[in-house]
């Protein structure tokens, strides 16, 4: 972390990854390093990554936030260094387009009796260590 310029965290949600990212980390960053959250925001501990973003010692591009959508009175949308979206880098038409080829590709060879090759086949004993809130 020391070292690092560019940091991108894209980790799922368990109990061992909750706050992966906490202040001591974040410290750990040289001044003026960037990091890029597209995952989940329960990764990083964002009172830690919003005041060094305030801080002007990291620059951020933030796509998942505890709460969203972001209020329009949340501070963090007045920060210098931050570049935040709202949950959407997943949802641009390539990227569904995209998921789509990688499903039929894999049903495909399952109809022909072959594994799957393109989708993440699921991993029972990893199943119950998600984190991620169900979408209401």
């Amino acid at each position: 972390m020391t070292r690092s310029r560019f940091v991108f965290v894209l980790a799922t949600v368990t109990d061992d990854s909750r706050h992966l990212l906490g202040e001591r980390e974040l410290g750990l960053l040289p001044d003026g390093a960037r990091l890029v959250l597209v995952s989940r925001a329960p990764v990083v501990d964002f009172p830690a990554l919003l005041a060094r973003v305030a801080e002007g010692r990291l620059l951020a591009g933030i796509d998942v936030w505890p709460d969203e959508p972001v209020a329009a009175d949340d501070p963090s949308r007045e920060l210098e260094g931050l570049v935040l979206s709202a949950h959407r880098a997943g949802g641009i038409p390539e990227a569904f387009l995209t998921i789509g080829d990688m499903v039929v590709d894999d049903l495909t060879l399952l109809a022909d009796g072959l594994p799957p090759a393109r989708m993440q086949t699921a991993a029972r004993e990893l199943v119950g260590r998600y984190r991620n809130r169900p979408v209401t």
